[in-house]
């Protein structure tokens, strides 16, 4: 690869960047920890699979349609 080339240089400035970084290595695995707590434990625990527990196999479609008509008929 030419080292002129646009996309090399954004490459190596990153790469020489992150791998000078001190405190910098430290917040960015304490930010992957935090987006891992969140898009993964919360997701278990917090929003289960209600369409897997309410509709019957592959009529998501639907229950959801039903349940929509229900709710704006109320």
């Amino acid at each position: 690869m030419q080292k002129n080339n646009l996309f090399y240089r954004i490459f190596d400035l990153y790469y020489d960047g992150f791998r000078h970084m001190r405190i910098g290595k430290t917040l960015w695995t304490v930010i992957l920890v935090k987006l891992f707590v969140i898009f993964v434990i919360l997701k278990i625990f917090f929003f289960p699979n209600f369409l897997k527990r309410h509709a019957t196999n592959g009529d998501n479609a639907d229950y959801v349609s039903r349940q929509m008509i229900e709710r704006s008929q109320k």
